[in-house]
């Protein structure tokens, strides 16, 4: 029997998620010399408004590619899921041929002669690099706004913050001009820009997806690279592809996971006995805007609905002193990032300083002086924090907590000053939320929850896991999908 062929109108093309679209792919429905026009049609008339994707490649050079892809398949070869779909990376991570900037003027020449260990997986499963993702300068900051490229508004209203520090690449998934998105996490970066345009994101386990090249492979662990999607299949497939042990990351796991999911996964009925503890605002500790924790909870009833069971949960660890070692671990890694580019010589002939946002000469300011031994005495902090949450996994199956503490605040604003309140002491205390899994080396994902009253600013629920269990997070999330698939279909206006 013939497959019937899809339309070929490029909307339809791109409505497609990267399972349908590999498919029409590999059952020759579709060229990829096709799907790659469409997305080069959907870019150059969204993107100059949305300014998700930057560095874009010349159309031609891609879609040669893409004929090549084609020719491969007529030859019955195929690179493998990915064969001839378009994907662009965040700009943090190395792509060769395309300047690794991470939104400094400083680095916006730095073209990078290889492959990142990320690219060169996605890349071997077949995807087509077309250009780089748009992010905050140095990724600091869960607002995605630089001096090199300008900011990226929200999918959904483009007065509002997209999020960051992978925000090109939410609002790019969110608004079509790619199937499925790369980024990395480090304090919510996967997490909070999928919670503001309504898609999913992961951070995977510490080590599940190795990252290289790096300067340092056995202390800088915060950070790590996965994927975004706008199915849970995809997110899956997409993790798949980019995990797995390498050796020059010594740290990266080698525990044959599997992310394969099955319809019996996305039956709501394996949530029965499902055991989510609510963290909540963390007993008030957390300052939480209205709206926000009656959106995940709404998120949580849908659990609930299939039998899951939603208990109350408190982490039992002096908070605060979790926050400061956290303050501790982060300047230690972020410092010597930042004085790296402090040592070069900018064209214009003005030092360096000049040149780097506040926030980030902040970090390296206060990390002067830190010794082995307050960074020791950190981490103590964070070995508690992590016994403290394998101690709830003793009680229940996932954790969950607000991805965000805000609703996506105005593009003009470089972050949030105040929360329900209270004075923010730092650029980044408003993202307290995301830090427990991170500093504990747990996965976390973010749920699509819901909206804010107006219909216009998304809400994202955190499901946290116990470390290297993203198969469970992922089981879970697959059975939601299929529970909350009205609010999933909802759509963001095209700007």
């Amino acid at each position: 029997m013939t497959a019937s062929p899809l339309p070929c109108d490029a909307s339809e093309i791109t409505d497609l998620d990267a399972h349908a679209l590999s498919a029409a792919i590999h059952a020759r429905r579709l060229s990829c010399r096709e799907v790659m026009a469409a997305y080069l049609a959907r870019i150059h008339r969204l993107n100059p408004a949305l300014n998700a994707i930057v560095n874009l490649a010349p159309d031609e050079r891609l879609l040669a590619q893409a004929e090549a892809c084609d020719a491969e398949l007529a030859r019955g070869h195929s690179r493998g899921w990915l064969h001839g779909i378009p994907q662009a990376i965040k700009d943090a991570a190395m792509a060769e041929g395309f300047a690794t900037t991470v939104g400094s003027p400083l680095l916006a020449d730095a073209v990078a002669p290889r492959d990142g260990l990320m690219a060169a997986r996605m890349k071997a499963a077949g995807a087509i690099v077309i250009g780089k993702t748009n992010m905050p300068e140095l990724g600091l900051g869960s607002h995605t706004f630089n001096p090199v490229f300008g900011a990226t508004p929200n999918a959904w209203d483009a007065t509002v913050s997209g999020g960051g520090s992978s925000g090109g690449a939410a609002v790019a998934l969110a608004q079509r001009l790619l199937p499925v998105a790369d980024g990395s996490d480090f304090m919510g970066s996967l997490r909070n820009p999928a919670a503001w345009n309504h898609v999913f994101g992961l951070r995977p386990s510490q080590g599940r997806v190795p990252m290289w090249p790096a300067a340092d492979t056995w202390i800088s662990q915060l950070g790590t690279e996965g994927p975004m999607a706008r199915t849970v299949r995809d997110l899956a497939a997409l993790l798949a592809t980019q995990a797995g042990h390498d050796a020059r990351a010594p740290l990266s796991l080698d525990d044959g996971a599997d992310f394969t999911l099955t319809a019996a996964d996305a039956d709501p009925a394996s949530l029965r006995g499902l055991r989510i503890g609510w963290l909540g605002d963390l007993g008030g500790h957390l300052p939480v805007e209205s709206g926000i924790l009656p959106v995940c909870e709404a998120a949580l009833r849908r659990f609930e609905g299939a039998g899951a069971l939603v208990l109350p949960a408190r982490l039992d660890i002096d908070l605060d002193a979790v926050w400061q070692a956290w303050l501790m671990w982060r300047r230690a890694l972020v410092a010597p990032r930042v004085a790296g580019l402090l040592a070069l010589q900018p064209r214009d002939g003005r030092p360096a300083r000049a040149h780097i946002k506040p926030e980030a000469l902040w970090e390296h300011d206060q990390a002067q002086g830190l010794d082995a031994m307050t960074l020791l005495r950190a981490s103590e902090t964070r070995t508690r924090l992590h016994a403290a949450m394998l101690a709830l996994f003793e009680h229940v199956d996932l954790l969950a907590l607000p991805v965000t503490q805000v609703w996506p605040f105005a593009i003009g604003e470089r972050w949030p000053q105040q929360v329900a309140g209270r004075t923010m002491d730092t650029y980044h205390r408003w993202m307290e939320s995301t830090l427990y899994a991170t500093f504990a080396g747990a996965p976390a994902l973010s749920l699509p929850a819901g909206f804010h009253a107006n219909g216009r600013w998304p809400a994202g629920l955190q499901l946290i896991a116990p470390p290297r269990a993203d198969a469970r997070l992922l089981r879970a999330a697959a059975a939601y999908e299929t529970l909350a698939a009205e609010l999933l279909a909802r759509r963001p206006p095209a700007p």
